[in-house]
């Protein structure tokens, strides 16, 4: 999941840098009146957007539910048929009122418009097609897609522009983009059967997406056409250029919302404090993201725009820098609001969709009244996107209060027992002899054998090398721990491991579906409809530990690492995860032959492995520059050969 988003948001990224040169070449090379125009037929494209958004989401998620090949291809071709007679029907809806909504934007001529219905008829059944390629994860052919119709896009409008067509020249060349990404999105299916069945698709659903996409097309584009209605082409033009700038930074926001959304709708089993988490997270990388954007804005000399844009940009009364200044804050508003709406869709209904379209309409409604200036038709989206940004977090907030005040009553009543307190030394030699075996310490397997599997604690040289070895492979995971951990050995019982939880990574995420506590995680190995959730290779290793634990039912089982705020827990696993989980699935008395590390610091929400939000990643990346020149191995030879005889 991580790699395709990482793939999805390059792309999204390439695409967004690729529609800011065609927006700044078309600009230059046309100048503000021919640029309103064009903008007014695109900012139309991207209204039908909506529509192709739905189709795409829909299909994405009826196609990833599916468990063959035929059943997908099943799906896509129903929704791909649906996305082709809503492609026509919307472009036939553009060629009957083409006069009309040529009139309405102060367009040259209708044939604006009907290139832009050419453009229609193949942008919906496009959406059906990249909801194939997002259903099936092949983020790199989607990624791939979408930077393709930006190609296509910039450099058949550069072409059209060179050889003298002018603003039709480009909308042409939109058009084309868009019919040549559809025919480059062409998936490969199943050959179709008469016995195939049929895949239902839930209405709530597709009304959710078609709510929730029309609202945000209508919020983030109506501006500009109404604009384009009120004032005149010069003007227009260059409030078109201010709100590409606007784009520009709600595509940045959109691609932490695309992050987000797929962790939280994994599951519907999630708890609700760790999607609290993933929703602050989300919030705060969209809040910097705006912020940036406004402190360059504020800081950037006037003169840039001129040289971006060209010098008809920066002549008249209109404050181009005060403008952008304005819309950027506004957007920014904005997409703070879509991180919640995107929150509650992802795990519900989201009736919040509902809202945000009731407010565009306001947005629209708002702009008729207020027009006096560019800058009062962008204070009346800052207000409405304030009032929009009110409305969908006072739940949060709600929710958040209530959270808080009902967290100590929910924790788990009483303290597992500490009966010895050990100093670090010692877990670190426990902690080495679970790790030693693995391939990164095969190099000192040989010369550090001793050290680990007979460890002489009262030695101070022993510990250091002991220390020195674990750094090798765990010193990011080490360095996290808050410094002043104290370590108890425990002793747990039966009852108490309903308050440890696993390490939320890789493939535990996968099986523990939003719980990681480790008798859910038990619960779910042992469910059939859980193993297409976690590899093989992962199953087995857990099996392989559970025989080894049956057969040699009188040895030591090992020992496991906690952290944790006090006694009380919760615990999380810092060492041990595969060997507490294959203990209890060999039988509970396999779980009474473990030995329990406890690490307890009350600054241990500090530490990314025991509570992951914004603040803790962001003391990991500051622990990671802090020690990236740092060689362990450097050091940990140079304390062998010091040591000479251990």
């Amino acid at each position: 999941m991580l790699s395709g988003s990482a793939i999805l948001l390059a792309g999204l990224g390439f695409t967004t840098v690729i529609n800011f040169g065609y927006n700044i070449a078309v600009a230059q090379c046309l100048g503000p009146t021919a640029f309103g125009h064009t903008t007014a037929v695109y900012t139309l494209l991207i209204l039908i957007s909506s529509v192709t958004l739905s189709f795409q989401i829909l299909t994405a998620k009826i196609v990833a539910q599916q468990t063959t090949k035929q059943a997908q291809a099943i799906a896509y071709r129903g929704f791909h048929w649906r996305g082709w007679a809503a492609g026509i029907l919307v472009g036939l809806l553009l060629l009957v009122f083409q006069r009309a909504v040529t009139a309405y934007l102060n367009l040259p001529g209708p044939i604006l418009i009907e290139l832009l219905a050419v453009g229609s008829a193949f942008y919906v059944p496009l959406g059906a097609r990249r909801g194939y390629i997002q259903g099936v994860c092949d983020f790199r052919g989607l990624a791939q897609n979408l930077v393709l119709e930006g190609v296509f896009r910039l450099g058949g409008s550069l072409l059209m522009i060179f050889l003298g067509t002018g603003v039709r020249g480009v909308v042409a060349a939109n058009a084309a983009a868009v019919a040549m990404a559809y025919l480059l999105a062409k998936p490969t299916l199943a050959p179709p059967s008469p016995s195939d069945p049929k895949v239902p698709v839930a209405f709530s659903e597709g009304l959710q997406a078609a709510v929730f996409f029309t609202g945000q097309v209508v919020i983030n584009n109506c501006d500009i056409v109404v604009v384009k209605h009120f004032f005149s082409s010069d003007a227009a033009g260059i409030y078109a250029a201010v709100a590409m700038v606007g784009r520009v930074v709600f595509a940045f926001s959109w691609a932490v919302v695309s992050g987000m959304f797929p962790i939280v709708a994994e599951t519907h089993g999630r708890r609700e404090e760790e999607d609290h988490g993933v929703l602050g997270t989300s919030l705060l990388l969209v809040l910097g993201i705006c912020t940036v954007f406004v402190v360059a804005l504020a800081l950037a000399p006037p003169a840039i725009w001129t040289l971006l844009f060209g010098d008809q940009f920066g002549a008249g009364a209109v404050r181009f820098s005060n403008l952008l200044l304005l819309y950027a804050a506004s957007t920014g508003i904005y997409a703070l609001s879509v991180v919640m709406i995107a929150y509650e869709m992802s795990r519900r209904i989201a009736n919040t969709g509902w809202l945000q379209l009731a407010i565009s309409g306001l947005v629209i409604g708002g702009i008729y009244v207020f027009h006096g200036s560019l800058a009062e038709v962008i204070w009346v989206q800052i207000v409405t996107m304030i009032f929009l940004f009110l409305c969908v977090a006072i739940p949060f907030v709600a929710a958040w209060v209530q959270r808080q005040a009902t967290r100590e009553r929910a924790a788990i009543p009483g303290f597992v027992k500490l009966y010895r307190r050990v100093s670090e030394d010692e877990v670190i030699a426990e902690f080495l002899k679970n790790d030693f075996q693995c391939p990164e310490l095969q190099t000192y397997q040989e010369v550090a054998n001793r050290l680990v599997t007979s460890p002489m604690l009262s030695d101070a040289t022993e510990n250091e090398v002991r220390r020195a070895l674990l750094f090798v492979r765990h010193g990011a995971l080490w360095r996290e721990l808050p410094e002043g951990t104290e370590w108890f050995e425990a002793d747990i019982q039966r009852s108490d491991l309903q308050r440890i939880r696993v390490f939320p990574r890789a493939q535990w995420r996968k099986l523990a579906v939003g719980d990681f506590g480790i008798t859910q995680v038990a619960r779910h190995i042992l469910d059939d409809r859980y193993r297409g959730r976690t590899p093989e290779a992962f199953r087995a290793k857990i099996e392989d530990i559970k025989g080894h634990l049956q057969r040699d039912s009188t040895e030591d089982a090992g020992a496991v690492l906690l952290i944790g705020l006090n006694g009380s827990g919760p615990f999380t696993i810092l060492d041990g995860n595969h060997r507490l989980l294959a203990a209890m699935l060999a039988s509970p008395q396999t779980v009474d032959r473990l030995r329990f590390y406890c690490g307890l610091s009350n600054k241990m929400r500090e530490c990314c492995w025991y509570e992951t939000n914004f603040s803790t990643l962001l003391r990991y990346a500051r622990n990671t520059v802090r020690y990236f020149a740092h060689d362990p191995e450097k050091e940990l030879g140079r304390l062998l050969e010091g040591a000479g005889g251990l």
